[in-house]
């Protein structure tokens, strides 16, 4: 019978770190792909179409490969139920929908603030990932950092200001990564490339039908547009969804904010660059306060 992973965390192997600066590029990069793609379809269509490709993507990996089916029992089928919500639909379509009134810059900065909500939960819910005084302290400079990011207005949505809407959309899909993490972390025994091919298929069976019933069938598109979808379903979300699935069961949740740190840095040069956003000051300023954060939370890590 499955059992749940409880085992202690382990140091980070230099696999894990590759895999850490990849998804941070992977991911960084995303935000921009996404305001492309809202150019052409809906954000419900961008989700599930991110989604569907994703979940096809990695059920083709699983079958070349000859991967061996779980063994289903009902923990297990609640599990990838609950991962499929809070990894892929849940968080695809809150970003979607943000994106159209915040900038991209804005979004991928908001990932930042997943480990605000983090460590907390693994401190409670992971064996051996305690919330130490250097944690603490590198949680409280983040905090501060977070701050600064929102700025002023963020729970003004009640006025129908759109922007504020969308900046608690994006925070809300770090709510979301946040629980999702946990649980993978804490998912019984299931190999890696099953259980991201898994909580993609039924993200996809959730947000497919919304899809057609909110903007109906998508049609052709500029090719850039469909270019940026097809991409999304194969890079951030297949491949990425299998690598950070790797990187929490191996080094833990907590280790795997260390993307979170980067992806700030990659939004707001792809941003910058690829769609001449403007970025506000006060956006440097976070950047620097949850740098500083993770300088302190992640030094002398593991002894």
């Amino acid at each position: 019978m499955a059992h749940t992973t409880d085992t202690p965390v382990s140091a980070p192997t230099p696999a894990n770190w590759a895999s850490i600066l990849a998804l941070g590029l992977i991911w960084g990069g995303t935000f921009a792909i996404v305001s492309v793609a809202l150019r052409g379809y809906g954000p419900v269509t961008v989700a599930a179409a991110r989604t569907a490709l994703g979940a096809l993507a990695l059920l083709a990996l699983v079958a070349a490969t000859g991967r061996p089916r779980p063994r289903w029992d009902p923990v297990l089928a609640g599990f990838v139920l609950a991962l499929g919500v809070l990894t892929a639909a849940a968080p695809f379509l809150l970003l979607a929908w943000g994106q159209q009134h915040v900038p991209s810059a804005f979004a991928g900065l908001s990932m930042a603030v997943l480990p605000l909500f983090l460590l907390p939960l693994a401190h409670l819910f992971v064996p051996g990932d305690r919330l130490t005084a250097r944690k603490a302290g590198g949680f409280a400079m983040g905090l501060a950092g977070a701050t600064v990011l929102l700025g002023p207005g963020i729970f003004e949505a009640g006025s129908g200001d759109l922007a504020a809407l969308g900046r608690i959309a994006c925070i809300g899909a770090t709510v979301c990564y946040a629980f999702g993490s946990i649980l993978t972390r804490r998912c019984p025994e299931i190999d890696g490339m099953w259980l991201s091919a898994l909580s993609l298929v039924v993200g996809a069976i959730l947000l497919v039908p919304a899809m057609l019933l909110a903007e109906g069938l998508p049609g052709a598109a500029d090719p850039a547009v469909m270019a940026a979808i097809v991409f999304l379903g194969l890079v951030p979300t297949g491949f990425a969804a299998l690598l950070r699935v790797q990187v929490i069961r191996s080094a833990g949740p907590s280790f795997m904010t260390l993307v979170n740190y980067q992806v700030p840095v990659w939004s707001m040069a792809f941003g910058a660059l690829l769609l001449s956003e403007v970025l506000p000051a006060r956006f440097y300023l976070a950047l620097a306060l949850i740098a500083g954060g993770l300088t302190v939370s992640q030094w002398r890590r593991g002894h």
